[in-house]
């Protein structure tokens, strides 16, 4: 029998806080977290907002020296993987064996801001001019390596690159890791901090971002008006702990994680396939696996990219799937105040997913103005819901034709 897997800790850094707490409070208040673009030159590319992570302080979480030597992404995960332990309650090697705790945190891209960083010197300065931390500083396994060691986590160490579904699969993935009985704890989710002009230069030339110069209405997922993301940064970090472990050394339990469907399109590198036939079949496995019909969902928390694609056929997915309830369930995408965070923004969203469980509150989408004739669900247009929530499904989609869900459940015994 495949063992119960609960959340018991939280951890974030994203553009509207550096924890999880103060994350969500912003996230129900419907505020914002995109601005002007700083960490990028401004002058070179024709995008000048991001959704930047503000103020963050790697020596607060870790060694000075230590962190000299990390990418920036992979110290988003450390603190948030800090976090997340401390709030969890657990000390490895005291609560738990190491032999039993395990990392699985994705990222799309990894440290492409320290490569570039390093070929600039390499092309002007010469080759022993080059950080010789350069590749752990950027190979986008790094983020689980560091945090396997700075926690001292011994058990499977991995990473998903499923570019922005990436989040999401390695917590569906850990996941499985506790359901098989390898592992009493994972510390789960992804990271990414890739916002520089290389990166805005490919997306931009794609189109694929928003050319609204006004960094706060920029963002309008499901909007009649939307036309395109806009690039975020951050990470998120679950622990998911077997049901057993967590109850036995007395764990606040968030929620608990039911259903994970994991598919591919096969059609495009970029474009979603047509009337979201991959993200139909995620949905459909992940409402299987957790043994749920479709009508016990209350909300989707959304890929919602507020771009022209993703949002009218991640709407007739779910349309598809869910039929007439459809039209009885609150959807709702987060990004409209992150931002697009890629590789983390799966694993973000999760914490809001259990959040919303354990608080009965459902985050709006914000800049929500005109509607779209072709899109007529309940998008929580501008104003957070106060209702209760029992089932909340969560999508991420990814190029490359990757579809991830997880379901999240109220904890009952």
């Amino acid at each position: 029998m495949e063992k119960r897997v609960v959340i018991t800790g939280i951890g974030a850094v994203t553009p509207l806080g550096n924890d999880a707490h103060s994350t969500w409070d912003n996230i129900k208040n419907g505020v914002s977290g995109i601005g002007a673009g700083t960490i990028f030159d401004t002058d070179k590319v024709d995008i000048k907002i991001a959704a930047e992570v503000k103020g963050f302080a790697p020596e607060e979480f870790m060694d000075k020296k230590e962190a000299r030597r990390m990418g920036r992404y992979s110290q988003f995960a450390v603190a948030a993987s800090k976090m997340a332990a401390i709030d969890a309650g657990i000390q490895i090697g005291k609560d738990v064996q190491p032999e039993r705790v395990g990392v699985w945190i994705g990222s799309g891209i990894g440290g492409l801001a320290e490569f570039e960083e390093q070929h600039r010197k390499f092309i002007e300065k010469g080759q022993r001019r080059v950080n010789p931390f350069t590749i752990p500083m950027f190979i986008p396994d790094m983020a689980a390596g560091q945090v396997s060691i700075e926690l001292g986590a011994k058990g499977i160490n991995n990473c998903s690159v499923t570019a922005c579904a990436s989040g999401a699969n390695s917590i569906g993935d850990a996941f499985r890791v506790i359901q098989k009985g390898d592992a009493d704890l994972m510390i789960t989710g992804g990271t990414e901090a890739t916002i520089t002009e290389m990166t805005i230069a490919g997306f931009s030339n794609m189109t694929a971002l928003s050319k609204n110069p006004d960094p706060q209405t920029a963002s309008r997922p499901f909007d009649k008006n939307r036309d395109g993301f806009v690039i975020g940064e951050g990470a998120g970090i679950v622990i998911l702990e077997e049901l057993g472990h967590a109850l036995a050394r007395g764990a606040n339990i968030y929620g608990e994680l039911v259903g994970y469907g994991a598919t591919g399109d096969a059609h495009h590198i970029t474009t979603p396939a047509p009337e979201g036939e991959g993200a139909q079949r995620a949905m459909k496995l992940a409402i299987k696996d957790a043994g749920i019909s479709p009508e016990q969902v209350d909300y989707i928390n959304a890929h919602g990219t507020s771009t022209y694609y993703n949002d009218l056929n991640e709407t007739l997915a779910i349309k598809e799937v869910f039929k007439e309830h459809a039209y009885q369930l609150s959807v709702s995408s987060t990004k409209s105040m992150t931002g697009h965070m890629l590789g983390a923004t799966g694993a973000i969203e999760a914490i809001f997913s259990v959040l919303a469980i354990k608080e009965g509150i459902i985050p709006p989408t914000i800049n929500y103005e005109t509607p779209d004739e072709e899109l007529d669900l309940d998008y929580v247009p501008n104003i957070a819901k106060k209702t209760e929530v029992q089932v909340v499904l969560s999508n991420s989609l990814g190029f490359g034709g990757h579809n991830a869900t997880l379901i999240f459940k109220k904890f009952t015994i």
